[in-house]
């Protein structure tokens, strides 16, 4: 038997030439053992659904934890700060506005806005109350024959389709959009046409308020700026406190209508499609995933744009597009929230 020369070690580990490279050629017990053991490791964390989305979401779990601790804590803060805002602007409306209404336009005009000014805030009252004290709509918890289409993990309970699990709230919400720390509720199923109403109805108001004050705006920054001329003229305590008053209003109202305004027209998108806040990502990866396989993804959920709108206001004859739509109304939605089969096949309008 030849002994290899150089000891012990390199009788262990030989080093060898190999395809014009250099390579450290490892014992078959050793090799052995170590794939053994990298086997054992990979098996007690082996999950066939990790992806890259899994894995991110495991390392910012952490700072999710923290942002939803955070937005339940400052609900309350948040409902408060809505009420505070809009009461002030109405203040400033009936102090302001309402007496230049009243002193300068034409009869019919003053009517006019008597009426609409009242309308929408009866509207915007209604239905930011109603969606922050309406439940958005929980899954059973005990047995049921409900069918389902996953497991929520966290709540240890079946899902219907359209059900996810809200980190805030810590329970499965059904048709769950998303969770507003305004309303300091989930939007969801039950209080999703009242969030919508809210967010339709203020950012009119708030269109509104800004068209009607913009004279007084531009009045009341030209005599702010002439306070810095020299001499500066002389202003009232009470005429300071009008003019930062009004240019309060105009720049908040203003600044809601442009931001809650393309929130109103994202959702509106959303709903003519049939989709979610969350199944909007949803389908567009799923689109993705089919049309690399040559397939083309259809929303189980859309029923046609202008059927999409009716089932979501509740719309079952032609006056309640009056009675349930441009007036206050507590009606609920179609269905329950855990079985969506109302019109599988049907695609053209209804006859409403």
């Amino acid at each position: 038997m030849r002994l290899c020369p150089g000891g012990p070690v390199v009788r262990c580990v030989r080093v060898c030439c190999g395809r014009g490279r250099w390579r450290v050629c490892i014992p078959k017990c050793v090799r052995s053992t170590w794939a053994y053991t990298h086997l054992l490791a990979r098996s007690l964390c082996y999950n066939t659904l990790t992806n890259w989305d899994t894995v991110n979401d495991t390392l910012f779990e952490p700072v999710f934890w923290t942002a939803d601790r955070l937005t339940r804590l400052f609900g309350q803060v948040f409902v408060c700060l809505v009420v505070v805002l809009t009461s002030s602007i109405v203040l400033i409306a009936y102090m302001v506005l309402l007496p230049l209404v009243l002193h300068t336009y034409a009869p019919w005009w003053i009517v006019w806005h008597l009426c609409y000014g009242h309308w929408n805030l009866v509207m915007i009252a209604f239905h930011y109350y109603k969606a922050t004290r309406t439940p958005p709509g929980h899954p059973p918890t005990t047995k049921s024959e409900v069918p389902f289409v996953s497991f929520c993990k966290k709540c240890v309970t079946p899902k219907p389709a359209r059900t996810h699990h809200c980190g805030i709230c810590n329970t499965c919400i059904l048709k769950m959009d998303h969770h507003c720390p305004w309303l300091n509720n989930c939007v969801g199923h039950f209080n999703h046409r009242y969030f919508f109403s809210f967010c339709v109805f203020l950012t009119l108001g708030c269109v509104y308020c800004s068209i009607s004050g913009r004279n007084l705006f531009i009045d009341a920054y030209s005599a702010i700026e002439s306070s810095f001329q020299t001499p500066p003229p002389t202003f009232t305590l009470k005429d300071k406190l009008l003019n930062k008053s009004i240019i309060y209003m105009w720049v908040l109202t203003s600044t809601v209508a442009v931001a809650l305004g393309g929130l109103t027209l994202w959702h509106a998108m959303l709903i003519s499609r049939g989709e979610t806040s969350i199944e909007r990502h949803l389908n567009k990866k799923e689109r993705t995933r089919l049309a690399k396989r040559n397939r083309v993804y259809k929303n189980p959920f859309h029923y046609g744009c202008f059927n999409n709108w009716k089932l979501f206001l509740g719309v079952e004859k032609r006056s309640h597009w009056i009675t349930r739509v441009l007036l206050p109304s507590g009606h609920a939605p179609y269905g329950d929230g855990l079985t969506w089969d109302f019109y599988p096949h049907r695609k053209e309008p209804l006859p409403v």
